[in-house]
């Protein structure tokens, strides 16, 4: 199936996906330093999340925000025969469940009020074979999430809808 196939299809469907939940949101405050779990947080527009490092960075980056689905953390868990995953230890910004990520990619979508659009796949780095062990950038091939920019800002938090727009 091609490229343009694939995007017709999702451009005709899209607009059945049902809302998903946010469930966790992560802050890296410095690069290597462990991930702050918080509850709620501002998203900056064309900027990032406050207190994230890449908040820090240029404005305007394809990469001011990660994304993974909560599914494929439990995929990924079970790729690597381990009981579950700490969605910190993955390093993403925010986890969400009930929608598919990869069905938002190069789509606008919100959460609570704050409106994103979903710019790449955020694939996996060296890191994880560190933190998760080996075959942990293999087990997550697929399964990384999505990198998003911020096109208008506001606070969301836990337990806010997922919303394709």
């Amino acid at each position: 199936m091609s490229v343009n196939t694939v995007g017709r299809l999702l451009s005709r469907h899209l607009q059945d996906l049902k809302p998903g939940r946010l469930e966790w949101i992560g802050l890296r405050p410095e690069r290597k330093v462990e991930m702050q779990r918080v509850l709620q947080v501002e998203a900056i527009i064309d900027m990032g999340l406050a207190g994230d490092r890449r908040c820090q960075g240029s404005p305007g980056s394809a990469r001011q925000v990660t994304l993974i689905n909560h599914e494929h953390i439990g995929v990924v868990a079970k790729l690597l025969a381990l009981g579950s995953i700490d969605p910190a230890v993955l390093r993403r910004n925010l986890v969400v469940s009930g929608i598919n990520l990869m069905a938002l990619r190069h789509q606008r979508f919100r959460i609570g009020d704050v409106e994103f659009e979903a710019t790449a796949q955020c694939h996996p780095c060296l890191r994880m074979e560190q933190a998760l062990g080996k075959g942990a950038v293999a087990a997550m091939l697929g399964h990384g999430g999505i990198c998003a920019k911020i096109l208008k800002g506001g606070v969301i938090g836990v337990g806010d809808e997922v919303v394709k727009l």
